[in-house]
């Protein structure tokens, strides 16, 4: 359950408190986020919505540990984040971590194989264990039979299951998602959202998702609302009944 009840903390995958962060334009500091607190439990899928600048990228950047907050604290799985070093935190993200963005941001020199082996290069697996851990991410996002093919040669759909594949393969602790049916017609963002569930219901993943869109919205177990720089709840229901 999503909460910021202090006595849930303990059943928390990620825990977030009294995070602030503040940017300088020129002479001005811009508060992007203030006092933001928020648990997730394991296995939770969350949405978050809001309109342009009220923080939802950022918020999902700090919890992947691409940037660092300016006050505040975030945990995940026992391990806070907010004060390791850029070597640590590297290593964490590594580990922990799966993203998956709105533009795919595969390399078109490579094939999708390549792509979604990109992660493992890190590990200290050897050729034959990447190898079976790519193969079995493409199966599982239904593309085992496009291995050796280039972005250039994949619909957009298929592009984006190729980087959901790479997100999985090297199994992180948690999935950020920044508007990952945003590029996508109607039929291939159902389709996507699909595999986003199924990776929730079947395999326990626990994802957080940025979106404008309130029908993804509708798909999460809740929607969060964020508004200059705060959390205000909202079921999915509201938001698209809204």
């Amino acid at each position: 359950m999503v909460c910021v009840d202090e006595s849930m903390i303990g059943n928390a995958l990620i825990c977030v408190r009294d995070l602030d962060k503040q940017y300088q334009r020129g002479g001005e500091e811009i508060n992007v986020l203030q006092g933001l607190n928020l648990n997730v439990a394991q296995g939770e899928f969350v949405a978050f919505m809001g309109p342009s600048g009220s923080g939802k990228t950022t918020l999902l950047n700090l919890l992947g540990g691409l940037d660092l907050p300016s006050k505040g604290s975030i945990t995940v799985a026992g391990d806070e984040v907010t004060h390791m070093s850029r070597r640590r935190l590297a290593a964490w993200r590594a580990r922990h971590v799966g993203f998956i963005f709105q533009m795919y941001n595969l390399i078109p020199v490579l094939t999708a194989f390549q792509n979604v082996e990109l992660p493992l290069l890190l590990t200290s697996f050897s050729k034959a264990e990447r190898r079976e851990h790519v193969e079995a991410a493409l199966l599982l996002v239904g593309l085992s039979d496009r291995l050796g093919h280039y972005p250039r040669q994949l619909s957009g759909g298929q592009e984006q299951r190729v980087a959901i594949a790479r997100a999985i393969v090297s199994d992180p602790t948690f999935l950020l998602c920044d508007e990952a049916t945003g590029d996508l017609d109607r039929k291939n963002a159902d389709e996507i959202m699909n595999l986003i569930e199924r990776l929730v219901k079947e395999y326990g993943k626990t994802v957080l998702l940025v979106t404008h869109d309130p029908v993804v919205a509708a798909r999460a177990d809740v929607t969060l609302y964020l508004e200059k720089g705060a959390l205000v709840g909202a079921t999915a229901a509201d938001m698209v009944a809204s």
